[in-house]
């Protein structure tokens, strides 16, 4: 079908080209978040269509070495590709299935968005990319959510398991041209079958994994209609869902649709929108309520006792609700509630906590979702960055009355864990 002239939708002027980024803490953290960022001399602002998302105005050091990033407290994403999980618009508490995750901005944004008593699932095929997901994960400290590893989850996971997915399949990038050039030479004509082909089988999956009711938004950063509106129109025809309009976010133009029989979909305008092409329609499961809810299971792993997380300087308080600590060998992990969910034949990873060796837990220095609240006595609470890039460049500074492992806060804000050596606090990320 011929592209139709291009029609500009929404008057929303989208800024000027900048870095843009996700805030990644509770709510009150953010004034001290941003005050972090600040202080090192970063200018930004606002976007307009999430109080989590930020666009760079000034950008004295890269971003991603700022301590904010090293602290896992901002992800670095582009504006266009924070919108998936923004539309798909999970609830607090609620279950949601990413079903191609990696590297995980959408996935940690998800994670956000359902908060710590929700769960969600990041399936990534390719093993090093699930290393990246992981890595997201692991950094900002999501502990609600899970990572598999499969190349169809069709045979794994119960009819009617989730009420939210996102799928945002492997497609030919066209959306992403300033950043990655050779996608055009890579995918063009019949290269782009395949990903035709495997963008409807997982339709299809997603269909069969989502209950009556429950939504299905579909994404790509291609402009290519045959992996968009084509694909909509194919779930439409043959599959158990219909179409949910979307409604523009503010601070961004988009195109008309491609195909005059599809309506209620988002183009990104990417030059207009200094951002991505993208293109997104979102789907409800249609028919009646279906097999009750999947049996819960018990979590696999050794139990650690939480007084050896007292003892190693946890605070317990900061797990997401029903969550456990599991070893497995060496290496422990919480298991988020939710995953009981999950079938005994799926294996799954939770959020990596450190080891377990001899009856004793090390937590991993990245840890702070298990750091008290600051109080005296508890660590190190700088508002000299100058201190705080010390320890991190190897210098120790003195202990004081500290516990083993101290934390490290800037101005309450937790950081990490550090180690107590002596009369010597010094950092470790080992």
């Amino acid at each position: 079908m011929p592209r139709p002239t291009r029609s500009p939708r929404q008057a929303d002027a989208a800024p000027e080209s900048g870095r843009s980024f996700r805030l990644v803490c509770e709510p009150d953290a953010i004034p001290r978040v941003e005050a972090l960022l600040a202080a090192q001399g970063f200018v930004f602002e606002p976007e307009p269509f999430s109080g989590w998302c930020r666009r760079l105005v000034r950008e004295p050091l890269p971003l991603g070495a700022s301590l904010a990033a090293r602290f896992g407290y901002l992800h670095i994403q582009d504006r266009s590709s924070m919108l998936p999980p923004l539309l798909l618009a999970p609830p607090p508490g609620a279950s949601v299935l990413d079903m191609c995750a990696a590297p995980g901005g959408k996935t940690g944004f998800l994670a956000q968005l359902v908060g710590t008593s929700g769960f969600v699932v990041g399936n990534e095929p390719s093993p090093d990319r699930l290393a990246t997901l992981r890595q997201t994960l692991f950094r900002e400290n999501l502990a609600q959510a899970a990572t598999v590893s499969q190349t169809d989850l069709d045979p794994y996971l119960p009819e009617a398991a989730f009420d939210y997915i996102l799928l945002d399949p492997p497609c030919s990038g066209w959306g992403t041209l300033d950043k990655h050039p050779q996608a055009a030479a890579i995918w063009h004509g019949d290269k782009v079958a395949p990903l035709v082909a495997l963008q409807r089988k997982l339709l299809a999956t997603a269909a069969r994994l989502l209950a009556p009711g429950g939504k299905l938004l579909y994404s790509t950063c291609t402009t290519n209609v045959a992996e968009n509106e084509d694909q909509t129109r194919f779930a439409l025809d043959t599959l158990p869902l219909r179409a949910v309009p979307l409604d523009p976010p503010p601070g961004f133009v988009f195109e008309a649709p491609w195909r005059s029989d599809i309506t209620g979909v988002l183009r990104v305008d990417g030059a207009a929108s200094a951002a991505q092409g993208f293109y997104m329609a979102r789907f409800e499961k249609t028919g009646a309520p279906g097999p009750a809810a999947p049996p819960r299971r018990d979590l696999p792993g050794t139990p650690v006792p939480e007084t050896a997380m007292g003892e190693a300087g946890c605070d317990p308080a900061g797990l997401p609700p029903g969550a456990v600590v599991r070893a497995f060998g060496e290496k422990v992990f919480v298991l988020p509630a939710g995953a009981a969910i999950l079938p005994a034949g799926l294996r799954f990873q939770g959020f990596s906590l450190g080891t377990w060796r001899a009856g004793v837990l090390r937590p991993h220095a990245r840890c702070r979702l298990l750091m008290a609240p600051w109080r005296p006595g508890a660590g190190l609470n700088e508002t000299a960055l100058s201190r705080i890039e010390a320890l991190l460049a190897g210098q120790s500074l003195p202990a004081g009355d500290m516990p083993t492992r101290p934390g490290l806060y800037y101005d309450g804000l937790p950081l990490g864990l550090a180690m107590r050596k002596g009369n010597r606090v010094l950092w470790s990320d080992r």
